[in-house]
């Protein structure tokens, strides 16, 4: 059920090995599971588009060096900036993949 109303945090095709893997643990870890902040992947891309040359979408992923490093040269000097509309929606559902696999 979790991976079900999540769908749209992660990859298409992780899906079924992360409903795999949720299916494997320990029923006490639940709680922990379902208290999981994830980021979502269309807000990432709305700051990416608005203010991505500020690195703010970096920041929100988690990416903090990547922020400060679009943040001084704003946006790659416009490069990354457009780069980025394109990868930040795929970087958030990994990061997300990341932190479920911490807690796992």
């Amino acid at each position: 059920m979790y991976v079900m109303t999540n769908g749209k945090f992660f990859e298409g095709y992780r899906l079924p090995q992360i409903r795999e893997r949720l299916l494997s643990i320990d029923e006490s870890r639940w709680p922990s599971i379902q208290m999981t902040q994830l980021k979502d992947p269309t807000i990432s891309l709305i700051l990416s588009l608005f203010v991505g040359y500020l690195g703010i979408d970096r920041f929100y992923v988690g990416d903090v060096g990547l922020g400060i490093l679009k943040l001084v040269t704003c946006g790659g000097f416009g490069i990354w900036v457009i780069v980025d509309w394109f990868l930040i929606m795929g970087t958030t559902k990994e990061k997300n993949l990341e932190k479920l696999h911490q807690i796992l």
